[in-house]
């Protein structure tokens, strides 16, 4: 199980130029801003990344406004966020061991970075909802590589939930006006 002090969410390359070509795409923003309001009312920290900027934009405004507050976006050309040095320093100095993945390719950086991450020892979850790829059938392959390699895969409701445990956690009320 997710562990609120052991768990970093990382959100993979949710740029504009990408995002308006995704399979449902509408369902896509909305579960990420979801889980990126859930994930912050807990207080769990969040990385962000961005392919290839210069050519593939920034982060999709509807997402990067939720991202503001954190710490600033990190540019990378490899497919897996663990090609750049940058991403695994932050990881390491998180000391954290359970990595959320949201965002897209899932076919590609988002199934590149759960295979490098599993490969390190990481604990690795995949919220199935916050992915997406351009294809259905690219997202179906995608999620089938990462879970026969070991990450699990859940919901944002049913990650949002196991982090908190209980109905008395102080952030329940903020989390749950956010799934509603």
């Amino acid at each position: 199980m997710l562990s609120e002090k052991n768990t970093v969410l990382v959100i993979i390359d949710v740029q504009g130029l990408l995002v308006q070509v995704m399979h449902e795409r509408q369902d896509l923003v909305t579960h990420l801003q979801k889980l990126i309001k859930g994930i912050q009312a807990i207080g769990i920290p969040i990385l962000w990344l961005e392919q290839n900027p210069t050519r593939m934009g920034e982060t999709a405004p509807e997402i990067r406004v939720l991202l503001s507050g954190h710490q600033s976006v990190l540019e990378k050309m490899s497919f897996s966020c663990c090609g750049e040095p940058k991403f695994m320093q932050n990881i390491e100095a998180l000391g954290r061991q359970q990595i959320i993945l949201a965002g897209i390719e899932t076919h590609v950086c988002v199934y590149q970075t759960a295979a490098d991450l599993l490969a390190r020892g990481f604990e690795v979850q995949i919220a199935a909802d916050a992915v997406s790829s351009r294809r259905a059938f690219d997202k179906t392959v995608g999620l089938d590589r990462m879970r026969a390699a070991g990450a699990r895969i859940a919901c944002v409701e049913m990650i949002l939930f196991e982090l908190l445990r209980n109905a008395d956690h102080p952030a329940f009320k903020s989390v749950h006006k956010v799934i509603k």
